[in-house]
């Protein structure tokens, strides 16, 4: 029986990977030949919740956007903190930036506390709404048998990130010793105070009043001093990829604290039970706790994902039915697919829309092709057996077969080697009751009438 489909499956398998391939640099090369920005404009960007990979990579593809048009870009900021990884990612986007980008902590009663300080002490103009709050930049540690979070008292680290959070304000000719409070003491302001201390430019109560009175500001960006021009110009507000949703869900601490315990239990529990599919399911949620978690970073946890899932498809053809294996292999590929490639480019948008077209067609036709082949299998291993299907059947003696020397016989046209117990007569007809290899083991029929 020919079971040409697994080695169809691998050639598809090779040609998607080669495609993945061409995708990418062909991104990078429009990436590259895209033009320089048209100047003008402002983007405004909403960080809010707590401060994870996916903020980090939110900045960092509407940083790219602004980038392209040479937009101001205007971080609205509304935070109790966060990871500090990504913190300082964030920090080096905005300092690496080749646009101005300024921190307003909004709406009105808002909050910058910890991570949200941070970045917007690293902002070329930073500015606040009315009864908002910033401050609390003691760094804490994660501590479950102390009941949540605690705080670092170790002076090395103390004082490394007081000496980070100095050095972002005296680059922007900020207050330097209320900066060290923020951390020694964990100093908490408000608009009015934060304005009086020197650690903020702008009071505003709302966009279009921060705009206005940025306008014609000067600030050093790169090392080169740029004039803000906010006012009266377009405005657009930045609309986070699918990808960045995807990492906005699974980054969320409770969220990936608990992916990667389940997948970790999953695993130990599928790989003390094979054939369960814990082990399955376990790796996936594993890989994705440890992608939300900023372990492995978006780009490198989404390869891993894909390869993972690529294996899970050719083991699916190798085993009956197309179930938890093909099912998580295929969303292996698909969620991979969107976390592989960054949201932020600077080419046409009839382009990016080309691309997430593609990313979401070619998981769905691959998938679609497994479930076609993986069918194909069970089919070809539900069909009965070729020895299950003869015996019983009869068939004529092609001369004498004797128990010694046995003999042939012809079914179905064919001539076929056979064995038998006793000596029978050529011409007779005979019946198959067995199967060894390639003899069929007869018996002659009794005469009727």
């Amino acid at each position: 029986m020919k079971l040409p489909v697994p080695l169809k499956a691998s050639n598809g398998l090779f040609l998607f990977l080669i495609f993945l391939l061409l995708l990418g640099f062909s991104a990078s090369a429009f990436d590259g030949a895209a033009g320089r920005p048209e100047g003008g404009g402002v983007l405004t960007v909403r960080l809010e919740g707590t401060i994870t990979a996916m903020s980090h990579e939110l900045v960092a593809e509407a940083l790219a956007y602004a980038e392209g048009k040479g937009e101001t870009v205007v971080l609205l900021i509304d935070t109790p903190g966060g990871m500090m990884d990504a913190t300082f990612k964030i920090v080096e986007l905005i300092e690496r930036s080749s646009v101005p980008v300024v921190g307003y902590v909004h709406p009105a009663g808002g909050k910058a506390w910890s991570a949200g300080t941070y970045i917007l002490m690293a902002t070329h103009v930073a500015a606040m709404s009315p009864h908002t709050i910033i401050g609390s930049c003691q760094p804490v540690s994660f501590d479950p048998l102390g009941g949540g979070s605690k705080p670092v008292e170790d002076s090395k680290v103390v004082n490394a990130m007081e000496k980070y959070l100095v050095e972002r304000a005296k680059a922007h000719g900020r207050n330097e010793e209320t900066a060290r409070r923020f951390i020694t003491e964990n100093l908490n302001l408000d608009v009015d105070e934060a304005l009086e201390a020197g650690v903020i430019e702008v009071k505003a109560e709302s966009l279009g009043e921060l705009l206005e009175k940025i306008d014609g500001m000067q600030v050093e960006v790169g090392g080169r001093a740029l004039t803000l021009k906010t006012a009266g110009v377009p405005v657009e507000e930045w609309n986070p990829s699918f990808r960045v949703k995807i990492l906005g869900f699974i980054s969320e601490p409770m969220v990936a604290y608990l992916l990667l315990i389940v997948g970790l239990y999953g695993l130990i529990f599928g790989l003390a039970s094979p054939g369960v599919g814990g082990e399955v399911l376990g790796a996936f949620l594993l890989i994705l706790g440890l992608i939300g978690l900023g372990v492995t970073g978006a780009n490198l946890g989404a390869i891993i994902l894909m390869i993972v899932g690529l294996v899970l498809l050719l083991a699916e053809l190798l085993t009956p039915g197309f179930g938890i294996m093909g099912g998580t292999g295929f969303a292996c590929v698909f969620i991979g697919s969107f976390l592989l490639f960054p949201g932020g480019w600077t080419v046409e948008s009839e382009w990016l829309n080309m691309l997430y077209t593609v990313l979401m067609v070619v998981p769905l036709a691959v998938g679609g092709f497994f479930v076609f082949a993986a069918y194909k299998v069970v089919e070809a291993r539900r069909r009965k057996p070729f020895q299950a299907g003869v015996v019983g059947e009869e068939a004529e003696a092609e001369g004498e077969i004797t128990p010694e020397k046995g003999g042939f016989v012809r079914f179905k046209g064919e001539l076929w080697k056979a064995g038998s117990r006793v000596k029978i007569a050529g011409g007779s007809r005979v019946k198959i009751v067995g199967k060894e290899g390639p003899t069929l083991i007869v018996e002659p029929v009794e005469e009727r009438g």
